[in-house]
């Protein structure tokens, strides 16, 4: 069972569009199993260039889905963050059926779901192997060090609380940063 929670930023939900979005998400009923219960955080938002942006987060056992989409139509994006949700959903089944198994619960996706030809868990090989140092610094220079490295993250030590921490490079060209929880 799927429910939505269903936020607005810049824009009011209104009943329609919180029905477009209902039925959107709907189709993805089909691959959770009866009994499980799936809350979505669905986020509407519309920015001064009148663009308008969805982000749908659906936390599972052993999985985040999560899809974003910004476009000049707001239901044109509905339909591209429910295709994308789709599309990992059926990328994701097999292993996320497999954990529940190994863990003695029932399987979370339905099963007998068609699967596409070219999908294959080859996906998932490990290509490289990388071991690193964590140094102490704080997130500015750790954002420096990313810079000259022409990477999208960076982990380090954070100085300051001696945890571990990582900063990343944003779609919009700002930085985040995550911090563990020790």
């Amino acid at each position: 069972m799927l429910k939505y929670n269903v936020r607005g930023e810049n824009v009011e939900v209104t009943p329609a569009l919180r029905d477009y979005v209902n039925k959107r998400l709907a189709k993805l009923k089909k691959y959770v199993e009866g009994d499980s219960t799936v809350n979505a955080s669905v986020n509407l938002k519309v920015y001064r260039d009148r663009s308008a942006k969805v982000e749908v987060t659906i936390p599972l056992p052993y999985l985040v889905l999560r899809a974003e989409e910004t476009s000049d139509d707001m239901y044109r994006s509905i339909d591209f963050v429910s295709d994308k949700l789709e599309r990992q959903i059926r990328k994701h089944k097999t292993r996320v059926n497999r954990k529940s198994r190994e863990k003695g619960l029932h399987e979370f996706f339905i099963d007998n779901i068609e699967e596409p030809a070219e999908e294959s868990e080859s996906k998932f090989d490990i290509v490289r192997n990388k071991q690193i140092s964590l140094k102490p610094m704080d997130p500015e220079e750790a954002i420096l060090q990313m810079d000259l490295l022409e990477h999208d993250f960076f982990i380090f030590q954070d100085a300051e609380t001696n945890g571990t921490s990582i900063v990343y490079k944003r779609r919009d060209g700002r930085y985040g940063l995550i911090e563990t929880n020790e």
